[in-house]
């Protein structure tokens, strides 16, 4: 009969034509008393394997060995931190790409004539500048053409350039929280605009000027929204006035109170997020900013919209609700880095001009920084 089991062969002695097995490892799992557990020295650990009789696991490539040591030096290298000009041309490259290779051939230097009118409108509206931005420009450029006297295409450039610089430029006031104390920013912003992750650099910012801020999650409409921003408050070790549920006007007001009482500098209120269609949201956050007011009648200092740069036409109908409903007096845009449609702040400028107060190039805590007009426009150009 056919058994299963088979007696043991004896162990032979390991010589180096001998397959070598390693034995498994019998593992003590009873419960360690803390008082009387030793204290171990990782690296004398380390040290005593090494030393004891080797275990040697079968068929070890050297070269795999060798190998990760290498990997772990490469990953610790020290990579040069970018300026921030170099990360705002980086954050454009897509809507400079549209435009650059579009206007490669108009700036080639040929004559200027209608043709090349024609098509300068077409990059500048592929670039979502929208119609009203590009028909001022498209104007302004004919007369610095005709003033200047200006005959090819490789100068037209020139006066495209300076042309958006001044449609721009009034969008360009840094904001200034030195004028109440507590300063009363409030938030606002359709859901995935980058809201909440923009208050969290907001807070960086202002703490990197030397001023203490207070964090409001007043979002209690989304869901994990109030979580989301207690990361951030810890991550900056700053404080956040927060309720489990509850309604988004009585947290402004507890964290204007508390912020008076603490002699915070800066109280960032988070509010839900909402579509401007939305009309029964868009009340709840008028009921936010009259809430404020109560707490402070001089309050909010400002209301700033938090807008997606991937949204083109759309960021600017979101402008103008969010202005009709609350005032607005700040702007927020973020995501340029993953959009070709950068001129958006053109249509915006021309439309609704409301200071675009920072502008995001990325998911670094330092990728929000203060709008500059003329680095925007040589990052989009050169």
């Amino acid at each position: 009969m056919f058994s299963f089991f088979r007696k043991k062969k004896p162990v032979a002695p390991v010589t180096p034509e001998t397959p070598l097995v390693v034995e498994p490892v019998q593992i003590d799992t009873a419960p360690i008393n803390p008082a009387a557990a030793p204290v171990v020295d990782v690296a004398e650990m380390a040290i005593e394997a090494v030393s004891a009789e080797p275990l040697i696991v079968e068929e070890v490539a050297p070269i795999e060995v060798v190998a990760a040591p290498a990997a772990i030096i490469e990953v610790a290298q020290p990579q040069a931190k970018q300026s921030w000009a170099d990360r705002l041309k980086a954050g454009l490259s897509k809507t400079r790409d549209r435009l650059g290779k579009s206007l490669a051939g108009l700036f080639g230097g040929g004559q200027i004539d209608e043709d090349l009118y024609e098509e300068l409108e077409s990059v500048l509206l592929t670039a979502d500048m929208g119609v009203d931005a590009t028909q001022h420009l498209l104007s302004d450029v004919r007369n610095r053409v005709s003033l200047a006297g200006l005959k090819n295409g490789s100068e037209l450039k020139g006066a495209l350039q300076s042309s958006l610089t001044d449609l721009i430029s009034p969008l360009q006031k840094p904001l200034d929280v030195s004028t109440h104390k507590p300063f009363i920013l409030m938030v606002a912003g359709v859901n995935g605009a980058g809201k909440t992750t923009s208050i969290g650099k907001l807070a960086k910012y202002f703490q990197g000027q030397g001023l203490s801020v207070l964090l409001a999650a007043g979002d209690t409409f989304r869901a994990a929204a109030r979580e989301q921003l207690v990361v951030w408050g810890e991550r900056n070790g700053v404080q956040v006035i927060a309720q489990d549920g509850g309604d988004s006007a009585a947290v402004a007001f507890d964290a204007v109170n508390a912020a008076k009482a603490r002699g915070i500098d800066v109280v960032i209120v988070d509010t839900a997020g909402r579509l401007p269609t939305q009309l029964h949201l868009m009340e709840e956050i008028k009921k936010v900013k009259r809430v404020v007011q109560k707490a402070d009648p001089t309050g909010p200092h400002e209301i700033m919209l938090v807008l997606d740069a991937n949204n083109g036409q759309n960021a600017l109908s979101q402008v103008k609700s969010f202005d009709d409903a609350l005032g607005l007096t700040g702007l927020i845009l973020t995501k340029l880095d993953g959009t070709a449609k950068g001129g958006i702040i053109a249509a915006i400028a021309k439309q609704r001009p409301i200071p675009l107060r920072f502008v995001g190039v990325g998911e670094s805590i330092d990728d929000l920084r203060p709008f500059i007009a003329k680095d925007y426009v040589e990052a989009l150009f050169d």
